[in-house]
């Protein structure tokens, strides 16, 4: 089963990072107050970067890799 890792942009321009198997769900999840404890105070939120993996294990690794880079990093990742 594929899962994903995403990036949103909150409200205050801040960039949290997640991995989920439903992008659609997981976005109405977050913009609802549902999703992390991280982005329930930013809402709402857009997903900027979407990126498919073979699985779950796969997910997780690439959400630490993000997590783990710089802004300037990320951002480069969803602006061209």
């Amino acid at each position: 089963m594929s899962c994903f890792c995403y990036i949103l942009e909150c409200s205050d321009g801040t960039l949290y990072t997640g991995w989920t198997n439903d992008p659609e769900r997981r976005m109405a999840q977050h913009n609802k107050g549902l999703g992390a404890r991280y982005t329930k105070t930013r809402r709402p939120v857009k997903m900027v970067y979407l990126e498919e993996l073979p699985n779950k294990i796969a997910a997780l690794k690439r959400e630490r890799a993000i997590k783990a880079l710089p802004r300037k990093k990320k951002m480069e990742l969803f602006s061209t």
